[in-house]
């Protein structure tokens, strides 16, 4: 037998054991022992003390989708692990792998509505892959190393471990694990070849074959497969949101971003192709809009991991279940060279409409006030090839994944599924720490900033290095974009009245700047990249700035508008 640690000793060596480095994390009573085991983990664990438990699960969602590793969060019972529930829901929606560890109660106080206690494991059974209650210091090493192999294989998600007082303080002789199977969970399904060939032989007579990229490939780190995969079948591929960085924007085969706020090219070629071959993308509303009539006259190949997906919004005409970097490359091996120069030309009149009735005006405007596009532009333009980009809902988002260049894989973070408000700032707090040789961009805006700005605490205390471009229009944009377009310009508590954010910047000792000026621009996102450390560039944008092209909800992807 080993040395007699407690309970909440286990917890740190095991998730020391599962490689964990960071620890996004708040204290409170029903977790306090494991804070004083912390104390002793320091030099093994940095820990980072955020400022809500919400800010908590998006930093470790930051950090995971950036890094590739498991995100962790700790926080305490109650209001505590209530709190994290928005977090664990986007992480699900978003396929993100995050573990979520909660204080909780006693076991003999269990069902007593004793102070902060929550049926955690009841709440989030739905939100996440796997929810479990901690009743004893014998399943602390099982269950972390149970949980950890659960988020971050197969389709990545959230896992809640909910982790009693009792099994904290308890004594247990301490023997490492590792959960490598689980019987009757099978995370990455062998391909079935005959699957593999009637793929290949779709793409072979196809003439007019569309690509649609999705998050999945990033999961599935088949960046690599997918190049090879276009390349050798010269497909034009669209991008989802999520899937914004799994090929480089400069890509000649790269048509842009599908969906509702996406390239108008991309968006009508699905509706023009004959055959549309989705990889690891789940068919959102916002990329199909009216599926009644999305791609009718094409066949559909939807390769993914998750056999969940196959036909639950658009119906297919084959499915080809695995792991898509390793069904990309035996369809790729086995397919025949070709070429389709007519196809990917007639792409090229409709990005020339585009960049004429949209892109110019909104990256080089030649008067009026300034316009996020051309922020985000030259932000673009001046970061370093390392950069990545965060971003919060709302126009900031949209006119930073339409204009901000991927250069690399993993530079895009954004909450896709759930559309989070306050997204933005603590998940570039956690992508600083998943990799700290990055520059990481924070897109915001008004709105959203201030639904967690209490995190520029974090990054006072932490000196996270995070650049943070505030889009400031002094409305709820994105809302106020819809209410002019379908509610007669009723501006319902869409216009904000702000603070002074330069005085805000100072109190948490944040260098920053404010421009409302094209002149300074230049000059203002030089100096953010110049200075060391954490930066707020506030930019005042138009305020009644439309993000376009835009698909209006419930129109087809191909009857796109331009202006309102």
């Amino acid at each position: 037998m080993g040395e007699e640690i407690r309970g909440a000793e286990a917890l740190l060596k095991s998730l020391i054991d599962e490689g964990v480095d960071t620890l996004f994390a708040y204290p409170g009573g029903n977790i306090i022992r494991v804070f004083d085991c912390m104390y002793d983990h320091r030099d093994d664990i940095r820990q980072i003390l955020v400022r809500h438990e919400q800010a908590a699960t998006h930093a470790a969602q930051g950090y995971a989708r950036i890094s590739g590793r498991t995100g962790v969060a700790i926080v305490t019972s109650g209001p505590g692990a209530t709190n994290t529930i928005t977090g664990i829901s986007d992480a699900m929606l978003d396929s993100t792998p995050i573990v979520v560890i909660a204080g909780q109660v006693s076991t003999t106080s269990l069902g007593t509505d004793a102070f902060q206690e929550i049926d955690l494991v009841g709440v989030t059974q739905p939100i996440t892959k796997w929810s479990y209650q901690i009743r004893s210091a014998e399943d602390i090493a099982w269950a972390v190393s149970r949980a950890f192999y659960i988020a971050n294989s197969g389709r990545p998600g959230p896992v809640v471990l909910d982790f009693t007082r009792n099994a904290q303080e308890e004594f247990v002789s301490y023997k490492s694990q590792k959960i490598k199977y689980i019987r009757s969970y099978i995370p990455v399904p062998e391909p079935d070849m005959a699957q593999i060939d009637k793929a290949v032989e779709m793409i072979d007579q196809a003439s007019r074959p569309l690509v649609l990229a999705g998050h999945g490939v990033e999961l599935g780190h088949a960046e690599k497969e997918l190049k090879a995969f276009i390349e050798k079948g010269d497909i034009p591929v669209g991008r989802t949101l999520l899937g914004l960085s799994v090929l480089p924007s400069d890509h000649p085969l790269n048509m842009g971003m599908l969906g509702m706020h996406g390239n108008m090219a991309p968006n009508i070629m699905t509706n023009r192709c004959d055959l549309l071959i989705a990889v690891g993308m789940r068919f959102d509303d916002r990329v199909t809009s009216k599926t009644a009539y999305y791609a009718k006259q094409a066949r559909i190949i939807h390769l993914d991991i998750d056999k969940s997906e196959f036909g639950k919004n658009v119906r297919t005409d084959l499915n080809v279940l695995g792991d898509c970097r390793q069904t990309l490359a035996l369809i790729t091996e086995r397919m025949k060279k070709k070429s389709h120069k007519d196809w990917t030309d007639s792409f090229r009149p409709y990005q020339q409409e585009e960049y004429d009735k949209v892109i110019r005006d909104a990256t080089h405007p030649s008067d009026g006030p300034l316009r996020m596009g051309e922020v985000v532009n030259a932000v673009s333009s001046l970061a370093d090839d390392s950069a990545a980009i965060t971003t919060d809902v709302g126009l900031n988002q949209m006119f930073s994944s339409r204009y901000f260049k991927y250069r690399r894989n993993n530079s895009f973070i954004t909450s896709g599924g759930l559309g989070t408000m306050g997204f933005g700032l603590p998940s570039a707090i956690g992508a600083t720490f998943g990799a700290p040789d990055r520059t990481i961009i924070a897109f915001t805006g008004d709105g959203g900033l201030q639904m967690n700005i209490q995190e520029l605490g974090t990054i006072m205390e932490s000196r996270a290095a995070v650049k943070i471009v505030l889009l400031n229009n002094s409305f709820l944009g994105n809302v106020r974009q819809w209410q002019q377009l379908h509610y007669n310009s009723r501006y319902s508590c869409t216009p904000m009245l702000n603070p002074d954010y330069m005085q805000i910047a100072s109190a948490y000792g944040i260098p920053a700047r404010r421009i409302s000026d094209r002149s300074e621009l230049e000059s203002a996102v030089r100096e953010m990249f110049a200075t060391d450390g954490p930066f707020i560039l506030e930019a005042n944008c138009m305020e009644e700035e439309n993000v376009m092209p835009m698909i209006p909800y419930g129109n087809p992807v191909d009857q796109m508008i331009c202006h309102i």
